[in-house]
C-alpha cells in the first residue's frame, strides 16, 4: 500500500516515519527544499526522542521517501494523510488555509480513487468541507474520500505515543473508508475506536481542553494553596489516589505551552461562540493560563527594586522537557518582560537555544542583553536572581547548595517545583514556587 503524507511538522514527520516502520512506502511532502534534503540524509528538523534513528532507518530500507513533488506523490496513492498546520488566528480561530492548498493539490492530481486523512486539528465540520472541496475540483474522474484521525501525540513522547497509542481514533461516514483504515493501523495492533467524521474532530478538542482544563485547576488550586498555608504537592498527592481523578496532569507550575493546548483551548471556545454557545469552563481555563504564566515575574517584581543591570539566570527555555519547541512556552512572555526591564539574560537550554535565538536575538537590546550559555553553571555564576522554567532533568538536578555557591544572590524562582523548599532555605537559598 501507497501512502504519502502532507506536512513534515510533528504531525506529518512523527505518521509518516512510523508509517514506514511498519512496512508501508511512504513518500513524505513538503514544500520547503532545504528541510526535504535534510531529512533525505536523515536529519529531523526537529528534536524528539528516537525520531531520527528511525528516519534514517527507514531511509535505508527505501520505505520512506522525502520530495517536494507532490505530483508524483500524491497522484497513485492509496491514502494521502495531511499533517500541516492549523496555527492559531488573532481571533482565536483555526487558520485553514494549509489543508485547503493540500485538498486543492490532491483534486487536481490524483488519478486513482483514495482515501484522504485529516490528522490536523481541525474544528468540528471542517471534513465535510474538505471533501465537497476537493470533490468541486477533481480533475479525473476517480472517487475520494475523506476521514478524520486526530493524533494524540505529546511532544517529548511523540513517536512513542504513535506506536504504543491508548487507542486510534478514526471517523468516517462509509463503511468503505472505515474498514481501509481499519486496516492500515492492522499492523499497530493497537485499540481502534470508530465514530462518525464530526465525532472526532470533538473527541480531539474535548480531550486536548479537558487535559488543559486540569491543569489550570491545579494551578488556581496552588495560587489559593499559597493564600492559605497549604501544600500543593500535598494537595496533588491526595487527589491522586481517587482513581476517578487520576495522577496525571496535577502538578502545578507556570501554566501551558506549546503547538496543541493554547491553540485548542482557543480554538474551542471561537467554536462555541460561533455557534452561539459559551464554554465557560474553557474560557475560564485559558484566563487562568494567561496570567499563570508570568505570575513569578510578578512575585519577583514585588521584592526587586528593578532589573536593570541585573544578571538574571533563565533555566529552560522550551515548553516543556524532551522537545526543542519554544511554542507558546512561558519563557517567552518572561523574557519579553525581563529584556523589557534592563535585565542582562543568561539562558540555558540543552535543545532550545537555536529556536530561541530566532526570537530573542543575541546581544544587546534597547534595553537588557540577550546572552545563550552552554552549561547550568555558566548561566548561575554571579548571577543576582534565577528563573527556572522547563523540567529538564539536568535542571532538576541541581543542589540547592550550586544556587547557594554559583550565585551572587542566591534568590531563585522556581515555575516547576522541582525543588524542596525545606532544603534550598536550609542551604540559605531564597526560593519561591507555585503553590508552596
Amino acid at each position: 500500500m501507497k501512502i504519502a503524507v502532507a506536512g513534515t511538522g510533528y504531525v506529518g514527520l512523527v505518521a509518516g516515519v512510523c508509517f514506514a516502520e511498519k512496512g508501508y512506502d511512504v513518500t513524505c511532502v513538503d514544500i520547503d527544499e532545504k528541510k526535504i534534503a535534510m531529512m533525505r540524509q536523515g536529519i529531523s528538523p526537529i528534536y524528539e526522542e528516537g525520531l531520527e534513528e528511525l528516519m534514517q532507518k527507514n531511509n535505508e530500507r527505501g520505505t520512506l521517501h522525502f520530495t517536494t513533488d507532490y505530483v508524483d506523490a500524491y497522484r497513485d496513492a492509496d491514502a494521502i494523510f495531511i499533517g500541516v498546520g492549523t496555527p492559531e488566528m488573532p481571533d482565536g480561530s483555526a487558520n485553514l488555509s494549509y489543508i485547503a492548498a493540500v485538498s486543492r493539490q490532491i483534486a487536481e492530481v490524483v488519478e486513482k480513487d483514495c482515501l484522504v486523512v485529516v490528522k490536523s486539528t481541525v474544528p468540528v465540520g471542517t471534513n465535510d468541507k474538505v471533501e465537497q472541496f476537493i470533490k468541486d475540483f477533481l480533475v479525473h474522474d476517480v472517487k475520494v474520500e475523506v476521514a478524520s484521525n486526530p493524533e494524540f501525540l505529546a511532544q517529548g513522547t511523540a513517536v512513542h505515543d504513535t506506536l504504543y497509542a491508548a487507542r486510534i481514533i478514526i471517523g468516517t461516514q462509509s463503511r468503505e473508508a472505515e474498514e481501509l483504515l481499519k486496516k492500515i493501523y492492522e499492523p499497530f495492533g493497537l485499540p481502534i475506536v470508530s465514530v462518525k467524521r464530526r465525532s472526532a474532530e470533538m473527541i480531539k478538542y474535548a480531550c486536548n481542553d479537558f487535559l488543559a482544563l486540569k491543569i489550570s485547576y491545579m494551578n488556581d488550586i496552588a495560587n489559593l494553596c499559597e493564600l492559605v498555608g497549604a501544600d500543593i504537592t500535598d494537595v496533588a498527592k491526595g487527589m491522586s489516589y481517587d482513581e476517578r481523578i487520576g495522577a496525571r496532569f496535577l502538578n502545578a507550575g507556570i501554566g501551558f505551552g506549546g503547538s496543541c493546548f493554547p491553540k485548542d483551548t482557543k480554538a474551542l471556545k471561537f467554536l462555541a461562540r460561533e455557534h452561539g454557545y459559551q464554554l465557560k469552563t474553557v474560557e475560564a481555563c485559558v484566563d487562568v493560563n494567561s496570567t499563570q504564566k508570568t505570575r513569578l515575574f510578578m512575585k519577583a517584581k514585588e521584592r526587586m527594586i528593578t532589573f536593570s543591570g541585573l544578571k538574571v539566570a533563565v533555566l529552560g527555555l522550551t515548553f516543556k522537557s524532551g522537545t526543542d519547541d519554544l511554542r507558546e512556552a512561558p519563557s517567552i512572555d518572561n523574557l519579553k518582560l525581563l529584556l523589557g526591564a534592563g535585565a542582562d539574560v543568561y539562558a540555558y537550554d540543552p535543545k532550545g537555544e537555536e529556536r530561541a535565538k530566532a526570537l530573542f536575538p543575541e546581544g544587546k537590546t534597547e534595553e537588557g542583553t540577550m546572552k545563550y550559555v552552554s552549561s547550568i553553571t555558566e548561566a548561575l555564576k554571579g548571577a543576582n536572581i534565577c528563573f527556572v522554567f522547563t523540567e529538564w532533568a539536568e535542571i532538576k538536578a541541581v543542589t540547592p547548595e550550586e544556587f547557594k555557591e554559583n550565585m551572587h544572590t542566591p534568590l531563585v524562582y522556581d515555575g516547576r517545583n522541582l525543588y524542596h523548599p525545606a532544603k534550598m532555605k536550609e542551604a540559605g537559598v531564597e526560593y519561591y514556587s507555585i503553590g508552596r
